[in-house]
């Protein structure tokens, strides 16, 4: 099986992009690792969820270059305004990125305000679910009824792409509310910290990555 299945810890000899739709800016210190893996996932026919996905940040718009469909959800109200978009896009990115903000990311995407406790689509809606660094963000009863909502609208076949900071999440309790909840990986698992593991000196955190689909 191929090394993008294994979920494990991002370590610094695995690839990376400078650039997804904008250039990134340098202080999102694990992003570079988590998109150049995430987008190894990205089909032509698949209907996408950005689970959690951010004002400014850009995996949305480039799924929506490369899926059929994508829906981009976030609890922040500002995801439902192009005019905040740009102001978030001009913050991390820079004026001049705002001012050629490319329209069509407002039309090619589909906006929703919710909490990803309760996502306001139907059963089985979704092909891939990506959810990049966002559960380390949540109590953990809402990163239980989060992983219920992805199985639910996951399709039988669809895989949920997961990335996080460590420790802030309990492997222990992830596994326990991945295995309640009716999704299992998809290829091997790792918990062991690798010496050379992708680590940020000014958080003092780690990053995991995840590949998950529906049980049997």
């Amino acid at each position: 099986m191929s090394d993008k299945f294994i979920s494990r810890f991002f370590v610094r000899s695995d690839a990376k992009t400078e650039r997804i739709v904008f250039p990134l800016p340098r202080y999102w210190w694990s992003r570079f690792y988590e998109y150049e893996w995430a987008r190894q996932f990205c089909a032509p026919d698949d209907v996408a969820l950005d689970a959690g996905c951010g004002i400014c940040h850009p995996f949305k718009f480039y799924l929506s270059d490369v899926c059929h469909e994508v829906h981009a959800c976030d609890i922040d109200p500002r995801i439902l305004s192009a005019e905040e978009i740009l102001k978030d896009v001009a913050r991390d990115f820079g004026e001049e990125v705002s001012k050629r903000f490319p329209v069509k990311y407002f039309r090619q995407v589909f906006y929703c305000r919710a909490s990803l406790t309760a996502l306001p689509y139907a059963d089985r809606t979704f092909d891939k679910i990506y959810c990049i660094s966002v559960l380390e963000h949540l109590p953990p009863a809402d990163i239980f009824l989060s992983v219920q909502e992805f199985q639910r609208t996951l399709k039988g076949e669809g895989m949920v792409v997961l990335t996080f900071d460590y420790p802030l999440v309990n492997f222990e309790y992830l596994a326990k509310v991945l295995s309640e909840a009716g999704l299992v990986f998809v290829g091997d698992v790792s918990f062991e910290l690798p010496e050379n593991a992708l680590y940020s000196e000014r958080d003092r955190l780690y990053c995991f990555r995840a590949v998950l689909r529906k049980g049997n």
